[in-house]
């Protein structure tokens, strides 16, 4: 075998339009159904690995060669794999980097996750942009694949798999701002990147209520990332609108920014293909100001569905148009759709959370 990978049993990847791609396996040996989505990240593939918001989905890696650096715990942005299966054009067998604790072959297969290397992704992808997302199925079999049921396969029940199951403290325990999270599959850097302000973080599982939040007397409210379609979480946005009337200083990014604007009313669509990626351009209106954010979603906030009345449209996408945060009028919160937390980059936004920590401190 190859340093760049090839294993000795060829797999495929059928979509739900009957487009095959060959390639080989490593990993997990599983076949499975799940929705095709491509990031354009070049670095950070351990951080896409153990994202959460990318469950029950298989992921195409558009950079071409990954692995090259190994898998190092220390950069895990959760204790799980996010994604379903994984999609590679060159996976690398010999990592080079003095912080690496193994290869990808061996730690997908701890883990239980199937990944196909060798395939034309920059063709995967192209098709992706052109049709939108779609379902796929990775097979030994292409022949005996049903395309209708592999159609109908849709990402359901996301937000309560991947969220925590009990409540857990991080942090000091004499902190400048005591916080509450409510976890909908996020990223560890969120908290951590909060407690290193000198906050500490109650992390809430996602059923989380407002009698509980009050009960622990915090000082601010942290909605975090997640996956999933966000209008299918009924009864959480049910609480989250009882939550706001508390009136907390509110933070939320990603899945928790839609949840907050559907909780006020606001519509939900899914993107054609989505934002997943380091190099998204974000505007702040309020500023005029562009950043280069990081992002993994496949669904916005309508825009012209926020109501003037209690809030306004606080950033855009510059590609698309597309909502990227909102300013609250009614209560102390704002919400972002990108990753300022963003790890593995960039930092551009990472301020948000300071400017949210002045807030609390202010209310």
């Amino acid at each position: 075998m190859g340093k760049f990978g090839s294993m000795n049993r060829s797999a495929y990847l059928v979509l739900e339009n009957g487009r095959a791609f060959k390639g080989q396996r490593f990993g997990a040996q599983e076949e499975l159904v799940a929705e095709v989505v491509f990031t354009t990240g070049m670095s950070g593939y351990l951080e896409t690995l153990t994202d959460r918001s990318y469950w029950g989905q298989i992921v195409v890696q558009t950079f071409p060669l990954i692995g090259n650096y190994g898998v190092i715990p220390a950069d895990f942005e959760s204790g799980c794999i996010g994604p379903k299966g994984y999609i590679v054009k060159h996976w690398c067998q010999a990592p080079s980097n003095f912080r690496s604790e193994g290869s990808l072959d061996a730690f997908f297969k701890e883990r239980g996750l199937t990944a196909l290397s060798g395939i034309d992704t920059r063709a995967l992808t192209k098709i992706i942009r052109e049709k939108g997302v779609m379902n796929g199925v990775i097979t030994n079999d292409p022949a005996s694949v049903d395309l209708a049921a592999v159609a109908a396969y849709r990402v359901e029940g996301a937000v309560k798999a991947t969220s925590v199951k009990e409540r857990r403290v991080e942090g000091p325990e004499n902190p400048k701002y005591r916080l509450a999270l409510i976890d909908y599959g996020m990223k560890d850097s969120i908290w951590k990147q909060l407690v290193e302000r000198g906050a500490q973080v109650n992390i809430l599982p996602c059923t989380a209520t407002a009698q509980e939040i009050a009960a622990l007397q915090v000082d601010g409210l942290m909605l975090t990332n997640g996956p999933g379609d966000p209008s299918d979480n009924r009864d959480l946005i049910q609480n989250l609108r009882e939550i706001c009337s508390l009136k907390l200083p509110t933070f939320a990014i990603c899945l928790g920014h839609q949840l907050m604007a559907l909780a006020h009313g606001c519509s939900t669509e899914k993107l054609k293909y989505g934002h997943r990626g380091e190099n998204q351009p974000v505007k702040n209106l309020e500023t005029g100001r562009v950043y280069i954010s990081s992002q993994n979603h496949g669904y916005a906030v309508v825009s012209s569905s926020i109501d003037p009345a209690w809030g306004k449209e606080l950033y855009k996408n510059v590609n698309d148009g597309t909502c990227e945060g909102v300013r609250y009028m009614d209560m102390p919160a704002f919400t972002v759709q990108f990753h300022p937390e963003a790890c593995a980059g960039p930092l551009d936004t990472r301020g948000l959370f300071d400017e949210f920590l002045a807030m609390t401190g202010k209310h």
